[in-house]
């Protein structure tokens, strides 16, 4: 039996900036919870909880102090349950992020290993090591974190721990058996109150490289896509699969050969795997459809579904990366260059809207970031102290970081907080007063709104093209105007900058407004064949 996620819709809720259910400015599992039947409207098959776990926040709650419990913030383990049971009597599935490469600095274990001290059977739960130097005053190896800066800080007797992320992130040891029997266990915690599956957070960098060896120019990553990972994957699968209904898991890992990412998803490891070079592909009829073959090729190879994915809370808005013509190389963690004030307001948005319709035909999952639906553009001008990523902090402001994605959610009402929480709350992060005509309320009933568009590509989706997996390619005059047959459907993007002749037949939903027989640039059609 095919598994129902080879071609399902995952809505990812970045739970912060969703829904405020108890008026202090943070979404939170409530607020979520009273949003299901919008999303079961709205027509996804599943919906992916960001961490909800005790955490001090330090990374938006990336850096968890405990797997097994929800933090106050956010609600309770009763709220948790409570919202799973209601999406399963809604007809969607929750999945929910585990954080397997560090934890919080709060983490018991953390905190253990402070207080034992050197050489101590507690330090062997992470990478804690001696420095370099005559006086050990130099990091253990040559490794950067990924939020900026040496990946090593010091403690204070003396020995440095390795943090890729940020320094309040240690990352855990995952050749320790002890490591590995926690993390399995919590999985268990987590399957046997009824989530439907897991994404996994930096899947790809569990295990390290032997020694921890410097890294070299041109060399492979010492911290990135170790042969040892996949041990760990074919154990979580074995767990997963002995859960019935079934249970699914998608890795989050930002590798770019195609093969290499398809060995996560191989029958006995992964289900699914992020595919960001989709995401980072330029807007380029050529460049998209080669990375289109190359994921379906490799994912086929191992029996495994293509994903796809435009956006989420780590890379800036689709609307407005596209304005730019560009991939996440605009700036997964936010530049200050604002592509929309350079190309134009509506060039993002048609672009987005083309590429959603281009992604929802593609044969595999797609995954959708919350607001994208709306077709909301990252937020540029948020204040310097209303920020919150250590992006932002540990780069002295160089890059934005990621806040500008995750602005909460306008859901109704002409000023902020625009019904994210009730009337006088104030959001985590500020709204843009331009918001009210973004709401969903706004968009509801307006049938050549963003909202609607994504609506009805998902019930066509839904109704047209379930359990079809191959896809065939059309020529086109132009190489950039794809065109391709998915069953019954035909998809034409035109990704170049002059009109074409649009593909013959009764044309079922346009990306924007077009002239019968025309396809503009920066607009895709679905055609009924």
């Amino acid at each position: 039996m095919a598994s129902w996620s080879r071609d399902a819709v995952i809505y990812e809720v970045y739970v912060r900036s969703f829904a405020d259910g108890d008026a202090d400015g943070v979404g939170d599992l409530r607020g979520a919870m009273s949003r299901l039947e919008y999303l079961a409207d709205l027509g996804v098959d599943a919906v992916w909880l960001t961490p909800f776990y005790r955490s001090p926040m330090a990374d938006g709650g990336y850096d968890v102090a405990d797997y097994r419990d929800v933090d106050p913030i956010l609600g309770t383990l009763a709220d948790l349950d409570a919202l799973v049971a209601r999406a399963h009597e809604v007809g969607l599935r929750v999945l929910i992020d585990i954080v397997p490469n560090h934890c919080s600095v709060q983490h018991p274990w953390f905190q253990a290993a402070l207080r034992a001290g050197p050489g101590t059977p507690e330090r062997e739960l992470f990478h804690i090591r001696p420095g370099r130097g005559e006086a050990g005053e130099e990091p253990p190896n040559n490794w950067m974190s990924v939020f900026s800066g040496p990946a090593w800080d010091r403690l204070s007797d003396g020995e440095w721990y390795l943090h890729l992320f940020a320094p309040e992130q240690p990352d855990l040891n995952w050749e320790h058996p002890r490591v590995r029997a926690e993390f399995a266990d919590i999985l268990r915690f987590w399957l046997d109150r009824g989530i439907d599956g897991i994404r996994i957070d930096v899947a790809s960098a569990l295990v390290k490289a032997p020694g921890l060896p410097d890294r070299t120019d041109g060399g492979e990553s010492p911290s990135d896509d170790q042969e040892g990972v996949h041990e760990i994957y074919r154990q979580w699968r074995s767990i997963l699969d002995s859960y019935q209904p079934e249970r699914v898991s998608v890795a989050e890992a930002w590798l770019f050969d195609m093969r290499r990412l398809a060995r996560y998803v191989r029958p006995d490891e992964l289900h699914q795997a992020f595919n960001f070079a989709f995401l980072t592909t330029p807007w380029s009829g050529p460049d998209l459809r080669r990375i289109i073959d190359e994921s379906l090729t490799a994912m086929g190879e191992v029996g495994a579904p293509a994903t796809w994915v435009l956006a989420n809370h780590d890379v800036v808005r689709t609307a407005s990366r596209l304005a730019a013509g560009l991939g996440a190389a605009a700036g997964g963690a936010g530049s200050a260059t604002d592509p929309a004030a350079l190309a134009g307001p509506d060039l993002g948005l048609r672009r987005a809207r083309a590429a959603a319709l281009l992604m929802l035909a593609l044969p595999g999952s797609a995954y959708l970031y919350q607001g994208e639906e709306l077709g909301l553009a990252e937020v540029y001008d948020l204040p310097a102290e209303a920020r919150q990523d250590p992006i932002f902090a540990r780069t002295g402001g160089t890059l934005l970081g990621r806040d500008g994605c995750r602005v909460p959610l306008p859901w109704s009402g002409t000023d902020p907080p625009y019904g994210f929480g009730p009337p006088g709350s104030r959001p985590w992060l500020p709204q843009p007063e331009s918001w009210g005509a973004l709401s969903v309320q706004a968009q509801a009933d307006d049938p050549g709104s963003t909202l609607a568009l994504y609506r009805g590509a998902l019930r066509l989706r839904r109704a047209l093209l379930q359990g079809i997996d191959e896809l065939q390619w059309i020529s086109a005059a132009d190489a950039d105007v794809l065109v391709f047959d998915r069953g019954p459907l035909r998809c034409a993007v035109n990704l170049g900058s002059s009109t074409v002749q649009a593909p013959p037949g009764e044309v079922a939903l346009a990306s924007w407004p077009v002239p019968p027989g025309d396809l503009p640039p920066d607009c895709a059609l679905w055609i009924r064949a």
